[in-house]
């Protein structure tokens, strides 16, 4: 979602997270400063819907805890408010913010790629618990993972390909990640397997009893 920077002189950190408990809109926390955050878009949204349901899924009978962007993330003296998040051992004493999350998504846009890309992946890497980033583009099909145990290089993933979490052992198709998604990647694609899928179709009606030769 994207930050509007708040007028305000600096706060400390007890204030603002008294202010984000009574508070209606959410404020990530940046050296003192507080920075508003603006809604987000439907496919945003459905990319976090599609994300979490299949790590609550796959989770559910794990001690691991899956929460999205209403949980804040502590890193230093700041506070974010990440897409999605994956905490297995929760070693912070606070109900509204974790410190120990073994995977950070964020769903990118125009306005928040910049900052997810440089100032959030500079922050969340020196989180001792965090084994890898990931960053999902909404405009067009792109998951990026950055995982502690390659040096936080780039892996990029396609339409095709399986995205593996391996932080906690999940494989999800890169399709299932964008599904309902609308942007011009998704259409193309589901636009060719109808194609597809009709020629298939067609075959199976012309010859329903297959290439069995009479005897």
């Amino acid at each position: 979602m994207a930050l509007q920077q708040q007028k305000r002189s600096f706060i400390s950190q007890e204030e603002y997270l008294a202010g984000e408990l009574i508070g209606e809109v959410k404020h990530e926390y940046i050296e003192g400063d507080v920075y508003a955050m603006a809604g987000a878009s439907k496919n945003h949204q459905r990319i976090i819907a599609n994300v979490s349901s299949s790590l609550w899924i796959h989770l559910k009978d794990t001690p691991c805890d899956v929460f999205t962007s209403d949980m804040k993330v502590k890193v230093a003296h700041n506070f974010f408010y990440p897409d999605v998040t994956v905490v297995c051992e929760d070693k912070t004493d606070n109900d509204y913010y974790t410190e120990s999350p073994v995977i950070i998504i964020e769903v990118l846009s125009k306005s928040t790629r910049r900052t997810d890309q440089s100032l959030k992946r500079k922050a969340y890497q020196n989180l001792p618990s965090l084994n890898e980033y990931v960053l999902i583009e909404q405009d067009f099909v792109d998951v990026e993972i950055c995982r502690r145990d390659n040096h936080w290089q780039s892996e990029h993933y396609f339409l095709g390909d399986q995205v593996h979490f391996a932080a906690i052992d999940l494989s999800m198709p890169v399709e299932a990640i964008y599904a309902r998604v609308v942007n011009e990647d998704m259409q193309e694609f589901l636009a060719s397997r109808s194609i597809i899928d009709n020629y298939e179709k067609q075959t199976v009606s012309a010859n329903p009893g297959g290439n069995n030769d009479e005897r």
